[in-house]
């Protein structure tokens, strides 16, 4: 860490403590060259996680729109806002520890399809529905019949 007062390049930490809510680490200095004290902030650097379209194009991974898919998709559930942000959270985190930073719409539909079956079975099927298209009624009938096979 460059001193901002003499521009020498080493200095020793004399007091660390976190900030905003553990967000931010702030420590204070002190130049081994000079003498004199100043403070630095250290926060986590977060790679921003990419997200692959059917289309190919791209754009910034948004957990409000998963959150406000998997809302609708349990509109009239007995479904806590919380366990849906709980849900989103783990969902964005197992996003980040994978070592990939482009992931494509297929991956979160389907951690998101994993979540909602654990949730709520009927918010499942919904979200199913509209992601997987279901084209008739027998596309329908055939994951119901394979969701009723796994809860026996």
């Amino acid at each position: 860490m460059k001193c901002p007062f003499c521009s020498y390049e080493e200095s020793k930490v004399i007091d660390s403590r976190p900030t905003d809510e553990g967000e931010r680490i702030r420590r204070r200095r002190e130049c081994i060259s000079c003498g004199k004290r100043f403070t630095t902030y250290e926060i986590i650097e977060t790679v921003p996680i990419v997200v692959v379209k059917k289309d190919k194009s791209r754009q910034v991974f948004d957990r409000n729109k998963l959150l406000n898919g998997m809302l609708r998709a349990c509109e009239k559930r007995p479904v806590s806002i919380e366990t849906l942000e709980t849900a989103v959270s783990d969902i964005e985190l197992a996003l980040q520890n994978s070592l990939d930073r482009e992931v494509t719409t297929i991956r979160i539909g389907e951690l998101t399809m994993d979540k909602l079956k654990t949730i709520d079975e009927v918010a499942y099927v919904r979200f199913a529905s509209v992601y997987r298209r279901f084209k008739d009624i027998d596309t329908f009938m055939d994951e119901l019949a394979k969701l009723k096979s796994e809860n026996k």
